[in-house]
Protein backbone atom coordinates (compact mmCIF):
# COMPACT_ATOMS: atom_id res chain seq x y z
CA UNK A 1 0.00 0.00 0.00
CA UNK A 2 1.73 3.46 -0.59
CA UNK A 3 1.81 6.17 1.53
CA UNK A 4 -1.48 8.07 -0.16
CA UNK A 5 -3.47 5.05 0.29
CA UNK A 6 -2.42 4.43 3.92
CA UNK A 7 -5.23 4.91 6.34
CA UNK A 8 -4.42 7.93 8.97
CA UNK A 9 -3.96 7.73 12.07
CA UNK A 10 -7.44 8.94 14.37
CA UNK A 11 -6.51 11.54 16.86
CA UNK A 12 -9.85 13.53 18.89
CA UNK A 13 -10.93 17.23 17.22
CA UNK A 14 -9.42 19.93 19.70
CA UNK A 15 -12.52 20.65 21.75
CA UNK A 16 -12.05 24.29 20.67
CA UNK A 17 -13.43 23.82 17.44
CA UNK A 18 -16.44 25.59 16.10
CA UNK A 19 -18.41 22.34 15.77
CA UNK A 20 -17.41 20.97 18.75
CA UNK A 21 -18.55 24.31 21.08
CA UNK A 22 -22.04 23.98 18.88
CA UNK A 23 -22.06 20.27 19.92
CA UNK A 24 -21.60 21.42 23.84
CA UNK A 25 -24.52 23.97 23.48
CA UNK A 26 -26.49 21.71 22.59
CA UNK A 27 -25.90 18.46 24.70
CA UNK A 28 -28.41 17.74 27.37
CA UNK A 29 -25.26 15.19 28.45
CA UNK A 30 -22.19 16.07 30.29
CA UNK A 31 -20.43 16.21 33.51
CA UNK A 32 -20.94 19.13 36.04
CA UNK A 33 -20.37 22.14 34.05
CA UNK A 34 -17.66 24.44 34.52
CA UNK A 35 -18.11 28.00 34.41
CA UNK A 36 -17.72 28.48 31.08
CA UNK A 37 -20.50 26.09 30.49
CA UNK A 38 -22.88 27.43 32.88
CA UNK A 39 -22.23 30.97 30.73
CA UNK A 40 -23.05 29.45 27.83
CA UNK A 41 -25.91 27.35 29.23
CA UNK A 42 -27.77 30.27 30.60
CA UNK A 43 -27.29 31.97 27.18
CA UNK A 44 -28.82 28.96 25.12
CA UNK A 45 -32.30 29.25 27.34
CA UNK A 46 -32.83 32.74 27.49
CA UNK A 47 -32.49 32.21 23.55
CA UNK A 48 -34.86 29.14 23.46
CA UNK A 49 -37.20 31.38 25.94
CA UNK A 50 -37.46 34.32 23.95
CA UNK A 51 -38.15 32.01 20.68
CA UNK A 52 -40.78 30.70 23.08
CA UNK A 53 -42.53 33.85 24.01
CA UNK A 54 -42.27 35.49 20.97
CA UNK A 55 -44.02 32.46 19.14
CA UNK A 56 -46.51 33.13 22.49
CA UNK A 57 -47.40 36.62 21.33
CA UNK A 58 -47.89 35.62 17.50
CA UNK A 59 -50.27 33.09 18.78
CA UNK A 60 -52.24 35.37 20.93
CA UNK A 61 -52.69 38.34 18.25
CA UNK A 62 -54.22 35.99 15.79
CA UNK A 63 -57.75 36.64 18.14
CA UNK A 64 -57.20 40.27 18.12
CA UNK A 65 -60.58 41.81 16.29
CA UNK A 66 -61.92 38.49 16.43
CA UNK A 67 -65.89 37.87 17.71
CA UNK A 68 -66.41 34.90 19.62
CA UNK A 69 -67.92 32.89 16.41
CA UNK A 70 -64.95 33.75 13.99
CA UNK A 71 -62.69 32.92 16.97
CA UNK A 72 -63.91 29.61 17.04
CA UNK A 73 -64.75 28.85 13.44
CA UNK A 74 -63.57 25.61 11.79
CA UNK A 75 -61.88 26.15 8.60
CA UNK A 76 -60.53 22.90 7.97
CA UNK A 77 -62.22 19.36 7.77
CA UNK A 78 -60.74 18.51 10.83
CA UNK A 79 -62.22 21.73 12.81
CA UNK A 80 -58.96 23.63 13.24
CA UNK A 81 -60.19 26.92 14.82
CA UNK A 82 -58.03 29.87 16.14
CA UNK A 83 -59.86 29.51 19.95
CA UNK A 84 -58.60 26.27 19.84
CA UNK A 85 -55.12 26.52 18.69
CA UNK A 86 -54.91 29.00 21.83
CA UNK A 87 -56.25 26.66 24.25
CA UNK A 88 -54.60 23.93 23.12
CA UNK A 89 -50.78 25.41 23.48
CA UNK A 90 -51.97 26.36 27.27
CA UNK A 91 -52.89 23.57 27.97
CA UNK A 92 -50.07 21.88 26.62
CA UNK A 93 -47.53 24.43 28.25
CA UNK A 94 -49.18 23.98 31.22
CA UNK A 95 -47.95 20.29 31.43
CA UNK A 96 -44.44 20.22 29.91
CA UNK A 97 -43.54 23.01 32.32
CA UNK A 98 -45.91 21.55 35.35
CA UNK A 99 -46.19 18.40 36.03
CA UNK A 100 -43.03 16.91 34.08
CA UNK A 101 -40.81 19.17 36.42
CA UNK A 102 -43.07 18.19 39.71
CA UNK A 103 -44.25 21.62 39.44
CA UNK A 104 -47.86 21.35 38.52
CA UNK A 105 -50.19 24.69 37.79
CA UNK A 106 -52.52 25.10 40.65
CA UNK A 107 -55.98 24.02 39.46
CA UNK A 108 -55.53 23.35 36.09
CA UNK A 109 -59.10 22.54 33.97
CA UNK A 110 -60.31 19.35 33.31
CA UNK A 111 -59.76 19.45 29.42
CA UNK A 112 -55.88 19.25 29.06
CA UNK A 113 -56.36 15.56 30.29
CA UNK A 114 -58.22 14.85 27.51
CA UNK A 115 -57.30 12.47 24.59
CA UNK A 116 -60.66 13.23 22.63
CA UNK A 117 -59.68 16.67 21.32
CA UNK A 118 -61.57 18.62 24.06
CA UNK A 119 -58.73 21.09 24.17
CA UNK A 120 -58.83 22.04 20.36
CA UNK A 121 -62.26 23.70 20.71
CA UNK A 122 -64.31 25.93 23.22
CA UNK A 123 -67.82 24.94 24.17
CA UNK A 124 -70.09 27.76 24.83
CA UNK A 125 -69.66 28.06 28.57
CA UNK A 126 -65.98 28.96 27.76
CA UNK A 127 -65.58 32.27 26.59
CA UNK A 128 -62.50 33.50 24.61
CA UNK A 129 -61.40 36.07 27.55
CA UNK A 130 -61.63 32.88 29.87
CA UNK A 131 -59.50 30.62 27.46
CA UNK A 132 -56.79 34.01 26.82
CA UNK A 133 -56.82 34.47 31.05
CA UNK A 134 -55.72 30.36 31.08
CA UNK A 135 -53.59 31.20 28.36
CA UNK A 136 -51.58 33.89 30.38
CA UNK A 137 -51.85 31.88 33.56
CA UNK A 138 -49.88 28.49 32.30
CA UNK A 139 -47.67 30.90 30.38
CA UNK A 140 -47.03 32.64 33.61
CA UNK A 141 -46.13 29.66 35.45
CA UNK A 142 -44.12 27.93 32.45
CA UNK A 143 -41.82 30.93 32.27
CA UNK A 144 -41.55 31.11 36.35
CA UNK A 145 -40.41 26.82 35.69
CA UNK A 146 -38.16 28.30 33.05
CA UNK A 147 -36.55 30.86 35.55
CA UNK A 148 -36.29 28.38 38.46
CA UNK A 149 -34.45 25.43 36.57
CA UNK A 150 -30.89 24.73 34.94
CA UNK A 151 -31.04 23.30 31.37
CA UNK A 152 -29.87 20.04 32.73
CA UNK A 153 -32.98 19.91 35.27
CA UNK A 154 -34.61 16.34 34.50
CA UNK A 155 -37.98 15.40 34.44
CA UNK A 156 -40.72 13.35 33.02
CA UNK A 157 -43.33 12.92 30.64
CA UNK A 158 -45.16 10.38 31.53
CA UNK A 159 -47.69 10.16 28.54
CA UNK A 160 -44.54 9.46 26.32
CA UNK A 161 -43.17 6.45 25.50
CA UNK A 162 -40.73 4.88 27.99
CA UNK A 163 -37.64 5.01 26.24
CA UNK A 164 -38.11 8.75 25.72
CA UNK A 165 -40.17 10.14 28.77
CA UNK A 166 -37.05 10.97 30.91
CA UNK A 167 -35.82 15.24 29.55
CA UNK A 168 -34.42 18.22 30.54
CA UNK A 169 -35.24 21.16 30.67
CA UNK A 170 -33.40 21.93 27.53
CA UNK A 171 -35.61 19.58 25.46
CA UNK A 172 -38.88 20.69 26.64
CA UNK A 173 -38.07 24.09 25.49
CA UNK A 174 -36.72 23.13 22.31
CA UNK A 175 -40.12 20.69 22.29
CA UNK A 176 -42.43 23.82 23.19
CA UNK A 177 -40.95 26.19 21.01
CA UNK A 178 -41.38 24.02 18.24
CA UNK A 179 -44.72 23.22 18.97
CA UNK A 180 -45.76 26.69 19.58
CA UNK A 181 -44.10 27.88 16.35
CA UNK A 182 -46.09 25.10 14.59
CA UNK A 183 -49.57 26.63 16.01
CA UNK A 184 -49.36 29.93 15.05
CA UNK A 185 -48.18 28.98 12.08
CA UNK A 186 -51.48 27.28 11.67
CA UNK A 187 -53.61 30.28 13.68
CA UNK A 188 -51.45 32.74 11.19
CA UNK A 189 -53.60 30.75 7.97
CA UNK A 190 -56.99 30.19 9.36
CA UNK A 191 -56.73 34.03 10.41
CA UNK A 192 -56.13 34.77 6.44
CA UNK A 193 -59.06 32.27 6.00
CA UNK A 194 -61.38 33.75 8.10
CA UNK A 195 -61.14 37.86 7.12
CA UNK A 196 -57.93 38.24 5.39
CA UNK A 197 -55.80 39.08 8.15
CA UNK A 198 -52.43 38.16 7.03
CA UNK A 199 -48.74 38.00 8.77
CA UNK A 200 -47.25 39.64 12.50
CA UNK A 201 -46.16 43.35 11.42
CA UNK A 202 -42.67 42.50 11.13
CA UNK A 203 -42.25 43.53 7.77
CA UNK A 204 -41.67 39.82 6.54
CA UNK A 205 -44.97 40.18 4.51
CA UNK A 206 -44.79 41.50 1.23
CA UNK A 207 -45.81 45.43 0.58
CA UNK A 208 -48.87 44.45 -1.90
CA UNK A 209 -52.05 46.43 -2.31
CA UNK A 210 -55.05 44.82 -2.15
CA UNK A 211 -55.88 44.65 -5.35
CA UNK A 212 -52.40 43.49 -6.01
CA UNK A 213 -52.46 40.75 -3.96
CA UNK A 214 -55.53 39.75 -5.97
CA UNK A 215 -53.95 39.75 -9.15
CA UNK A 216 -50.64 37.17 -7.37
CA UNK A 217 -53.13 35.21 -6.03
CA UNK A 218 -54.54 34.96 -9.98
CA UNK A 219 -51.27 34.40 -10.97
CA UNK A 220 -50.76 31.39 -8.96
CA UNK A 221 -53.84 30.13 -9.53
CA UNK A 222 -53.47 30.53 -13.10
CA UNK A 223 -49.43 28.39 -12.63
CA UNK A 224 -51.49 25.82 -11.15
CA UNK A 225 -53.84 25.21 -13.81
CA UNK A 226 -51.39 25.03 -16.21
CA UNK A 227 -49.33 22.39 -13.90
CA UNK A 228 -52.40 20.52 -14.29
CA UNK A 229 -53.25 20.56 -17.85
CA UNK A 230 -49.74 19.43 -18.28
CA UNK A 231 -49.24 16.70 -15.73
CA UNK A 232 -52.69 15.46 -18.04
CA UNK A 233 -51.04 15.78 -21.07
CA UNK A 234 -47.78 13.91 -19.91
Amino acid sequence: MSDVEAVPEVHPASTSTLAASGNALLSDEGSAPTPDQAAADAAVKQTLHRYLQKHRAALLAKLDGLAERQARWPVTPTGTNVLGLVKHVAGVQAGYFGEVFGRPLPDPPAWPESEDGDDMFAPLDETMADVVAFHHRSAAHADATIEALDLTATGTVSWWPEEHRHVTLHRILVHMAYETARHAGHADIVREMLDGLAGDGDGNLADKTPDEWVRWREQLVDIAERAGLRDLSA
